[in-house]
């Protein structure tokens, strides 16, 4: 399966650069702070001054269209980082960022992590990987908008959470903390109904199988050739 990391750099022990019980001589900064479910981290508009790494839960970024239209960007779970926009010059928030789920955040000032950045250059090649990274995945989403019908799309998104987030066990993968259709449907810009067809048209064909807290793929080969 091709390589596309596009959220973290695996050479990177990203909790030792977080976590404040690593860090001791930067834990005065640190913030570990608990997001109930549906509660949001920031709202567009708001001061863009921190940065944020995932240690429990899931969280959803996204942003409003001009009729108020909400459009999921990404789905994040533990381990991942979001704000990093902070780094570059951004100064308010043009997304919005939603706990999916009871989450735990560790919680940096921009300005410390700036100072940190200076002196490992492990935590700048870090950022560097995740930003040209979602340059990437913005691209291919785009392409796949303009080239590939919804079909096409949802099946790739598939193929995408099993590359990410999938767990081998014998000859099936296994996606644990299963997305809602809706969540699909604003990923992949195609509606529920349609999410919902294509799922159960792929487990008619015993190539999947899924429930609210997993998905599990029974031939991923089947699956790539449904995308094909």
């Amino acid at each position: 399966m091709k390589d596309q990391s596009l959220w973290f750099l695996e050479n990177i022990d990203v909790s030792g650069i977080f976590c404040e019980n690593k860090l001791s001589d930067q834990s005065a900064s640190h913030t570990n702070k608990l997001f109930k479910k549906n509660e949001y981290i920031y709202l567009p508009d708001q001061s863009s001054d921190k940065i944020y790494f995932i240690s429990k839960g899931r969280i959803k970024v996204g942003t409003y269209n001009e009729t108020g239209k909400e459009i999921t960007k990404a789905l994040l779970t533990k381990g991942e980082v979001f704000g990093e926009l902070a780094i570059i010059g951004e100064e308010v928030r043009r997304d919005f960022a939603i706990a999916l789920e009871d989450s735990e955040i560790c919680v940096l000032p921009v300005s410390q992590m700036k100072d940190m950045m200076k002196d490992h250059n492990s935590i700048s090649l870090f950022f560097m990987k995740i930003m040209g990274s979602k340059v990437l995945e913005m691209e291919q989403r785009l392409e796949s908008l303009v080239f590939k019908d919804s079909r096409s799309r949802i099946i790739e998104y598939l193929l995408e959470m099993v590359e990410k987030r999938g767990q081998r066990i014998g000859y099936e993968w296994v996606v644990r903390n299963f997305i809602t259709h809706q969540e699909i449907a604003n990923l992949t810009a195609t509606s529920r109904q349609t999410v919902t067809t294509i799922l159960n048209e792929l487990r008619g064909k015993n190539i999947l199988t899924f429930n609210r807290k997993r998905l599990l793929i029974r031939d991923l080969d089947l699956l790539k050739e449904e995308a094909a």
